[in-house]
C-alpha cells in the first residue's frame, strides 16, 4: 500500500480553525487527521503542500515511524509548531488506515486497552457574563449535563501581576464555580501563562481552600526553573505542556519535577505514537497524562485511542458541547461525552470516525482570532465576528 496523496478541509469558526487533512491510498483507504491552529492555518497548509511532494506521496502508511522521521528531519531546519503539527495530521491518518486495513481500533496497535472509559472534563462553557452569578449557573449546566470536571480561567485579562481587588474578583468566581459544582466534581484552573512565580504562588494559596485538582500553566512555559519555583512553594498540583511542540522539551521538565501532569497536544507534537512515548516517559517520572485538546471531534477520538492504552492517562478536555457545538456534525461517530461525565472507548477500526467533507463546506475557513489578553477573550466572540 503507498499514499497517493493528501486533501485539506478548513473548518472555520470566529475564534478557531480546525484543519482536517485525509491521506488516500493506491489500495482505496482513506485516513484522517486533525489540528487547531492559532493564527497559522494557511502557514500549516502550505507546510504540507511541500510535505506531500518532498515526504508523503509514495511512503508506506503502515511505516509511521519511517514517514514520522523523514518529515521531521528530512528538511534539515528544526522543526516547529507549523512542521510537528503537519506531521501530527499525516501521522493521525496513518494510523487510521492502518487500523482500518488490519480491522482493528487504534489502541489495540499500541499495546492494548487498559482504560474502559476515560473521565471528560468540560471547556468553553463560560462564555457568559464575568460574575459571580453567571458563573455559577453556567457551571451548574456543565454538572446537569453530566459533566464531572471543568476547567476554568478566571482572571481576566491579568499579565504578570494581579493586584488585590483583580484578586478577589476572580477567586470570588472559583467560589461561586466550586458552590455551583459541590466538593466531588473536579474543578481545574487555568492561568494561561499569566503570572511571575511570585504571582502564581501568592494566588494558588488563595486559591487552595477551593481545592483544584491544578493550576495550569501558571507562569509563561519558556522558563521550565520558573515553573519549578512555583511547584516549591505551593501543595496544589501543576499541569502544563500544551505549548511544548517536541518530547525531547520535556525532559528538562521531568528533571526540574516542576510539573504533576503534562498536557501535550496531538494535534501539535507529531501525532499519537509521540505522545504515547512521551506518556511511558512520564510514567517513570511518576507524572500523569492529560492531552490539551482544544480541537474537533477527529483530534478527540485520536486523544482517546492513546488514552486507551496509556496507564498513567488521567483527563481528556473537550469543547465540543459547548464553544461551537454545532461543528460536531462535520465529523461521523463523533465521541460522545455520556451522562456518567466518560467516554467510552470505540471498538471501531481505526480512530473509529469519518470526516463529512460535505458537512465541512459548511464552516469555511475564517480568520479565527483568540487573544488571550484581549478583555472579553473568555467568550471567545474577537471583535469583527458575528
Amino acid at each position: 500500500m503507498r499514499i497517493t496523496g493528501i486533501s485539506t478541509h478548513v473548518v472555520g469558526t470566529p475564534w478557531r480553525n480546525l484543519t482536517y487533512v485525509l491521506v488516500h491510498t493506491d489500495e482505496g483507504l482513506t485516513g484522517v487527521g486533525e489540528t487547531r491552529m492559532l493564527g497559522h492555518t494557511d502557514a500549516l497548509l502550505g507546510y504540507l503542500h511541500e510535505a506531500e511532494a518532498n515526504h508523503i506521496v509514495g511512503s508506506d502508511p503502515f511505516a509511521v515511524e519511517d514517514l514520522v522521521r523523514r518529515m521531521k528531519y528530512g528538511d534539515y531546519g528544526r522543526a516547529g509548531e507549523i512542521v510537528m503539527s503537519g506531521i501530527a495530521v499525516i501521522e493521525m491518518a496513518c494510523w487510521d488506515i492502518k487500523g482500518k486495513a488490519l480491522g482493528v481500533p487504534v489502541w489495540q496497535l499500541l499495546g492494548g486497552k487498559v482504560n474502559e472509559k476515560v473521565k471528560a472534563y468540560a471547556n468553553g462553557w463560560y462564555t457568559t457574563e464575568r460574575t459571580p452569578e453567571a458563573y455559577h449557573k453556567a457551571a451548574a449546566a456543565v454538572v446537569e449535563r453530566g459533566y464531572r470536571a471543568l476547567k476554568i480561567d478566571p482572571f481576566g485579562t491579568g499579565h504578570f501581576e494581579l493586584d488585590h481587588a483583580a484578586t478577589a474578583y476572580s477567586v470570588s468566581l472559583i467560589e461561586a464555580v466550586r458552590d455551583a459544582i459541590g466538593p466531588e466534581t473536579e474543578l481545574l484552573v487555568e492561568m494561561h501563562g499569566r503570572f511571575s512565580p511570585a504571582t502564581a504562588i501568592r494566588v494558588a494559596k488563595d486559591l487552595a481552600p477551593f481545592k483544584p485538582s491544578w493550576i495550569e500553566e501558571p507562569v509563561p512555559p519558556e522558563n521550565l526553573k520558573a515553573l519549578a519555583k512555583v511547584a516549591a512553594h505551593t501543595d496544589l498540583p501543576i499541569a502544563t505542556g500544551e505549548r511544548i511542540h517536541d518530547r525531547y522539551e520535556f525532559r528538562e521538565l521531568f528533571e526540574l519535577q516542576a510539573a504533576d501532569i503534562i498536557q501535550p497536544d496531538l494535534g501539535h507534537i507529531g501525532g499519537i505514537n509521540e505522545v504515547r512515548k512521551l506518556a511511558a516517559t512520564a510514567e517513570t517520572h511518576y507524572v500523569l497524562v492529560a492531552p490539551h485538546n482544544v480541537g474537533g471531534s477527529v483530534l478527540t477520538a485520536a486523544s482517546l485511542q492513546l488514552a486507551g492504552c496509556t496507564p498513567n492517562f488521567k483527563i481528556l478536555e473537550h469543547f465540543n458541547d459547548f464553544a461551537d457545538s454545532e461543528i460536531k456534525k462535520v465529523v461521523k461517530g463523533a465521541p460522545v461525552v455520556g451522562e456518567d461525565g466518560y467516554f467510552t472507548l470505540s471498538d471501531a477500526p481505526g480512530l473509529g470516525v469519518e470526516l463529512d467533507v460535505d458537512a465541512a463546506a459548511e464552516f469555511p475557513q475564517q480568520q479565527a482570532r483568540f487573544d488571550l489578553w484581549a478583555e472579553g477573550w473568555e467568550r471567545r466572540k474577537p471583535k469583527g465576528s458575528r
